[in-house]
């Protein structure tokens, strides 16, 4: 259990994160009873509540980062948590809608240690549970207005585009690291950026200050997607649910592909050779070898720890109140510090 300076009164993560799901989930459950039955039934197997005939089970429905920066910066700008359980559920659904098209589109089998949505139900079916959530999610944040709204459909557009660059990047010999950057920052910092923008514009924030959070998301998103990338190649299959070495079976330019691709050393050189060709499982092993050898490791961790430095600066800027501020900053190393 990660805990945080005690003079802040500040709660330990896992303590906030149960705290969030107590706040946010009772309404996203709510809100997907809405669904109609097809799509319900396939939205409540991916989230972990039931098995694929509908029934109960104890299963495990991950972290719930996203709903929690949204509780935590509502509190930490002064506001009232309750809220922003809206904005908490909105984000959720969003972030799900885009897992069910990831894990179609990547062709992933399994997604926390369970068979992933498309292999239970279809691949037309979970797409269209995907977009079911999607539209679920603009429904439920209707009543924080326009702006609100703006806000988030803006972050999907990002994201949309950010995931179109990153299947691109798959079919493509070079891609740069500045480019991969930009790519990330729109797949996955823009999700992180709104949902901290949000907690504070439906409590009452605005301008600069609103600004300042949604920095703290930026670079936290980012810092986020290094990890991920560093994860999907030495990440255990144990603890992260998905394949040893999963991302270079199926070529991605990851981050820290891309900078071993880059790095002009023997050994990106050799990885470049060995990306030409789908990679046979028996070569996966000495993939990830190249990357760590050319500095592709080294340099994702280094950026992460980075971009941590940057988002907690932006958090501070914002002068935000110092329990929440506390327990955000812990998230926050949790966030670039996980095994999953």
């Amino acid at each position: 259990m990660t805990t945080v300076d005690s003079r802040t009164g500040a709660r330990a993560v896992a303590e906030v994160l149960d705290w969030s799901r107590g706040r946010w989930e009772p309404a996203m459950r709510a809100a997907v009873d809405r669904l109609p039955v097809s799509m319900r039934r396939i939205a409540g197997y991916h989230f972990g509540w039931w098995d694929s005939r509908g029934e109960p089970v104890a299963g495990s429905a991950g972290k719930a980062l996203r709903p929690a920066l949204v509780l935590l910066c509502a509190e930490a700008a002064g506001g009232d948590p309750a809220d922003a359980i809206s904005a908490a559920v909105a984000v959720e659904l969003v972030h799900n809608f885009s897992l069910l098209h990831d894990d179609v589109m990547d062709g992933d089998e399994t997604r926390r240690h369970r068979p992933t949505a498309w292999t239970v139900f279809g691949t037309g079916p979970a797409v269209l549970a995907g977009d079911a959530l999607l539209t679920l999610a603009f429904d439920v944040l209707s009543p924080d207005g326009p702006a609100a709204a703006r806000l988030l459909s803006t972050a999907v557009l990002d994201l949309l585009h950010g995931q179109n660059e990153d299947l691109a990047f798959e079919q493509r010999t070079e891609v740069g690291t500045e480019e991969c950057v930009r790519m990330a920052q729109g797949k996955t910092a823009a999700l992180l950026s709104v949902a901290c923008t949000l907690g504070v514009l439906v409590v009452g924030g605005h301008g600069e200050h609103t600004e300042r959070f949604g920095r703290f998301g930026r670079s936290l998103g980012l810092a986020f997607q290094h990890v991920d990338d560093l994860l999907g190649i030495w990440g255990d299959p144990a603890v992260t649910g998905k394949p040893v070495y999963s991302d270079l079976r199926s070529r991605k330019k990851s981050l820290p592909v891309v900078a071993a691709l880059t790095s002009g050393t023997a050994a990106g050189r050799e990885l470049a050779a060995l990306y030409r060709e789908p990679l046979p499982d028996r070569e996966l092993a000495r993939a990830a070898s190249l990357v760590d050898r050319a500095g592709g490791r080294s340099w994702s961790r280094a950026q992460a720890d980075g971009l941590l430095a940057d988002a907690l600066t932006a958090l501070t800027a914002a002068g935000p109140a110092p329990r929440p501020t506390a327990e955000l900053t812990a998230l926050a190393r949790l966030i670039t510090r996980r095994d999953h």
